[in-house]
């Protein structure tokens, strides 16, 4: 497999650049082997010779892939660089940090969480189960909770998530899970530099609940169309209401 690499080696400062591609090539081994999370990849001395590296840059890959989540070294005998499993958390921090540092305003993002979520109503509809109608239904108890003790902001996040889980797309849920943090982080810095007032807060929050009510309603009885008609409903309220001066 060193074969791979042929020509990349140059001077100290591409060392970096070639770790990364080291990295890349652990992952699709990975990826290719099944991402069996506990096997072994290979002791240090096997992977060096597997993908012809110094011990410094493979050093520098197996690092980046810990960083990464995908694998961590292990010492000792049987030791090697094991695979590990992904935390989401990880890649949706990431992507929220760079929407950031890309300067999305929230139009863009209600335009582009308003397509991701329309698509996962025809998903989850079609898909939903008896699990998932009672995982559902527990968020949807769970929320009735956190308002009934006053928690009126960032009480919603959840049931777009599980409902992106129903739907069963896992890219979907990524992405949707990204998109609401991002969403309900501008959110919650308008309000604390303009309002709303706390009356409006708790009638917007019980709004939002109910309109999930409706939503799950729609999910479970299989009508795609009547459950998108309400997820737009819902996302253009929140959005005049984020919009809306105090």
């Amino acid at each position: 497999m060193s074969e791979r690499l042929s020509g990349s080696r140059g001077p100290e400062k591409g060392n970096q650049r070639l770790a990364e591609k080291v990295a890349e090539l652990i992952e699709q081994d990975i990826w290719e082997s099944g991402w069996n999370v506990g096997s072994v990849v290979g002791s240090e001395s096997e992977l060096m010779e597997r993908y012809g590296v110094s011990r410094a840059v493979f050093r520098e890959a197996a690092r980046l892939v810990e960083h990464q989540r995908m694998a961590a070294m292990r010492r000792g005998p049987g030791g090697g660089l094991v695979v590990t499993e992904p935390e989401p958390g990880v890649v949706r921090n990431a992507a929220r940090v760079y929407l950031r540092h890309a300067g999305v305003d929230r139009r863009q993002l209600f335009e582009a969480r308003m397509a991701l979520e329309l698509a996962m109503m025809t998903s989850a509809s079609s898909n939903v189960t008896e699990p998932g109608i009672e995982r559902l239904n527990e968020a949807l108890d769970a929320e009735r909770q956190l308002l009934d003790r006053g928690v009126t902001r960032g009480h919603a996040r959840n049931l777009h998530r599980v409902i992106a889980e129903v739907a069963g797309n896992p890219a979907v849920t990524l992405f949707v899970e990204v998109l609401a943090q991002l969403d309900q982080d501008m959110v919650q810095q308008k309000w604390d530099e303009k309002g709303p007032s706390g009356d409006a807060s708790d009638e917007a929050a019980q709004a939002s609940h109910e309109a999930h009510r409706a939503i799950v309603a729609a999910i479970v009885s299989g009508d795609a169309a009547l459950a998108q008609h309400r997820m737009r409903r819902h996302l253009q309220a929140i959005t005049e209401l984020f919009e809306a001066e105090p």
